[in-house]
């Protein structure tokens, strides 16, 4: 039933995978899925913040995600099941959309925390992903 799995994790925040990995990996083992790791370095929106912040910022910022992640990666999945990393910059749920559509995704699998007033007036990631992903949204609950 699935081909590509989407994993989305936020490297800064537990919530974002505890669940939702062994999850994304449980799938994978059930229909002998690939799975897909993401992370998303946000950007700094309006370049005049980006005056504020050191040269090579957003460099290192994605040299330091590259590593994070790999090591999640090896440190979180079992052996038989090597994710293909992912690695992008910018709007969070517009990276996980144009990641998933290009790695042919069947289902992404991402946490959410529970809302607060201000989710429903801005919208959290996964609320935005839910709505405009061409494809199956799994959401675990952190």
């Amino acid at each position: 039933m699935y081909k590509n799995i989407l994993l989305t994790v936020d490297l800064s925040d537990d919530g974002s995978w505890v669940k939702a990995a062994p999850t994304a990996v449980e799938m994978c083992k059930a229909f002998g899925a690939n799975l897909h790791l993401l992370t998303v370095v946000p950007d700094m929106g309006m370049p005049l913040v980006e005056e504020y912040f050191p040269e090579n910022y957003e460099e290192e910022m994605a040299k330091s995600a590259a590593a994070l992640i790999a090591d999640f990666a090896n440190t979180q999945f079992p052996d038989d099941l090597k994710p293909q990393i992912h690695i992008a910059s910018g709007s969070i749920y517009k990276e996980i959309l144009r990641v998933a559509e290009e790695t042919n995704t069947d289902v992404i699998v991402m946490a959410s925390h529970r809302p607060e007033l201000s989710d429903y007036l801005l919208g959290p990631n996964a609320a935005r992903v839910v709505r405009h992903a061409n494809c199956s949204v799994m959401v675990v609950r952190a």
